[in-house]
């Protein structure tokens, strides 16, 4: 059976999107150049990112396209095009092996009612502790739980445990 992708014109999605080594950390050690990809994108081909975080290697967000869209393939086939380039440049790493970063493919998940929200929008923001990177949210530099916590959605000493 074939996976099919849920297109919905100005749906909100939980994405997972991996590196093709997991022992690689290249998302935060070259985070200014990941972040220049997606600003890039974001300017071409708008969209709202309601929740982000990016571990060493991978990354999770919900993102919310425009009414008139539901390209969000492009969106992830251009940033990581980008950052691929850009980091290739500068990472020697990468131009002595296989020269892939990426995993083909990314998971996404198409958010159903606000109860589905509020659960991918917790875990994202809790996937650091989970994965062992820091024992308190708030610690973990690359997430968007520093937004929240200014706009008053988390307290900063939240943690699910």
């Amino acid at each position: 059976m074939r996976y099919r992708r849920n297109y919905a014109h100005g749906g909100t999605y939980f994405f997972t999107v991996n590196l093709h080594d997991r022992e690689m950390q290249l998302l935060t050690e070259h985070i200014r150049l990941l972040r220049s990809a997606v600003a890039t994108v974001k300017a071409s081909r708008p969209f709202q990112i309601d929740a982000w975080v990016v571990l060493p290697d991978h990354l999770h967000a919900i993102w919310t396209l425009p009414n008139n869209d539901s390209d969000y393939s492009t969106r992830w086939r251009e940033i990581k095009k980008l950052f691929t380039k850009s980091v290739s440049r500068i990472d020697k790493r990468l131009v002595t092996g296989k020269g892939m970063v990426w995993q083909d493919r990314f998971w996404e998940h198409t958010i159903r009612d606000e109860r589905d929200f509020k659960h991918h929008f917790d875990y994202v923001h809790f996937n650091p502790v989970k994965h062992g990177w820091v024992e308190r949210v708030v610690d973990w530099p690359y997430s968007s739980f520093h937004r929240e916590v200014k706009r008053g959605i988390y307290h900063p000493s939240w943690n699910l445990c």
